[in-house]
């Protein structure tokens, strides 16, 4: 057996990943990442031992002309991981908000989207839990490393995390669906179509497409960038600076705004994004040409904000653990404490606002005109404590072949896929009848294998052709 092992380390925050190739007969196994990580492995067998050989000298040669040197396992250290800041003070309302119930995840929780199922948080110890909007705690997921974010694509769902990878949790098996560059500090992303936007601790925007490959970045007007959304028509990247609107392709910029202090949180509807700032407001701000529409003024430097549908309310959460309402034109209609810490994310459905607070808790409020006017007055619910279940079912991602259930035949009604080298790349093609056997397959890199063949649930087809897996993975023996 054989090993080589190198890094690439650049000063002023650039790359600093390893590439390890090790030949076992007629086996090349591949391990890359980040320095400091287990990263990921892929395994390639070869119909002789001379030509694994001669294919790893291939992948060796090619590091080293990209900057790779040999190296010692260890002695680097490796990076460290910005993780953002916060304090929260008590907060100054008379009155609190109408909790319904509460969920205590036990970490500061940054990561919340909601949809018609159920709720999910994610918290900084890479803990994601959904809950029914009952307040039944339904699964965990356990990730590497903390949850930065939640964002949803359809009815995919993927947590950005301090590892540096993105995790698809749509299916029973999460998986490592996005790999970001070891030079990346991940501080918010938004996915669209697919195309994954990545907004940084340098404030840098860095797009990647569906299977994990660089498309454009752009350095920042300004640092620290904590917001990022993207629709058709441009990526919005706010930062220090103010907002910025991109074209999707990155050929140019759109507008720049600046704002009135740092954008600390972002959110977007049809027509319009909002970003909350340092300076203790929401600004509402044009897609179209990026002029301020709105502002929404609150007390405390703005941690997270949401609307409901259209815009017609607009909520912010303070550093206060303060939360407010405004009417659309910018008129505050309220503002109650959250009754245990600050909103760092927060989103509205159906007459419920639901944030996520420092204290690492997901909290269910009643937005409804009746129960805010109540509590107003001093009347709010008991708030229920939401307990874990004794067998509550954990899932955690698959990081080799061995790990996944295998299965002799595919059940009725399941798609079959096969892993296919190509480019020096392995590719997933579909090889059911009915699919496109030219489209790839957004499938996790931890697990690919050249010729191995999976069994999924389903296959969805999605812009920019490639298919998304549903359900359970399983290798076909």
């Amino acid at each position: 057996m054989s090993r080589t092992y190198l890094e690439l380390s650049q000063d002023g925050g650039g790359a600093h990943k390893f590439y390890e190739v090790t030949v076992e007969g007629q086996v090349v196994s591949v391990r890359y990442g980040r320095i400091g990580a287990a990263g990921q492995t892929q395994t390639s067998t070869f119909p002789t031992a001379e030509k694994a050989k001669a294919a790893a000298a291939r992948k060796i040669g090619e590091k080293v002309r990209k900057g790779y040197a040999p190296a010692v396992q260890g002695q680097r250290a490796p990076r460290a991981v910005t993780r953002r800041q916060v304090t929260s003070a008590p907060s100054t309302a008379r009155a609190v908000a109408p909790v319904l119930w509460r969920f205590r995840t036990g970490s500061s929780a940054f990561g919340i989207h909601v949809d018609d199922e159920r709720c999910w948080v994610g918290n900084q110890a890479g803990d994601v839990y959904t809950v029914a909007h009952g307040g039944e705690v339904l699964a965990h997921y356990r990730l590497p490393d903390g949850v930065k974010c939640l964002v949803a694509d359809d009815f995919w769902i993927y947590a950005g995390c301090d590892d540096g990878r993105v995790y698809d949790l749509s299916s029973k098996l999460p998986f490592a669906a996005y790999d970001i560059a070891a030079d990346v500090d991940i501080f918010w992303l938004d996915i669209h179509e697919g195309v994954l936007n990545v907004a940084d601790r340098a404030g840098r925007l860095t797009v990647i497409d569906h299977e994990d490959e660089h498309q454009w970045a752009r350095g920042g007007r300004g640092e620290h960038a904590w917001m990022v959304r993207a629709d058709d028509r441009a990526v919005y990247h706010g930062h220090t600076a103010g907002v910025t609107a991109h074209a999707p392709d990155g050929g140019k910029e759109l507008w720049h705004t600046p704002t009135n202090g740092g954008v600390l949180f972002g959110w977007q509807e049809d027509d319009a994004v909002y970003a909350g700032t340092a300076h203790r407001v929401v600004q509402r701000l044009s897609k179209a040409n990026g002029a301020v529409e709105a502002t929404y003024g609150c007390d405390s430097a703005v941690y997270s904000c949401a609307t409901s549908p259209g815009g017609r309310f607009v909520f912010a959460g303070d550093s206060s653990s303060s939360v407010y309402c405004f009417d659309r034109d910018g008129t505050r209609l309220w503002k109650l404490g959250t009754g245990g810490g600050s909103a760092l994310s927060m989103q509205y459905r159906d007459e419920r606002l639901y944030l996520v607070t420092t204290d690492g808790s997901l909290v269910c409020v009643d937005a409804s005109e009746a129960a805010i006017t109540a509590a107003q007055q001093g009347t709010v619910p008991v708030a229920r404590d939401v307990k874990l279940a004794a067998a509550l079912p954990t899932y955690a991602p698959a990081t080799a072949v061995a790990a996944v259930t295998t299965v002799t035949a595919a059940p009725a009604g399941a798609v079959v896929v096969e892993c296919v080298e190509s480019g020096g790349r392995v590719r997933v093609h579909v090889v059911s009848e009915g699919y496109d056997p030219s489209w790839n397959v957004q499938f996790p890199r931890a697990i690919r294998e050249p010729g191995a063949r999976y069994v999924v649930d389903a296959l969805h087809a999605a812009s920019g052709g490639f298919y998304r897996v549903r359900g359970d993975i399983r290798r076909l023996r």
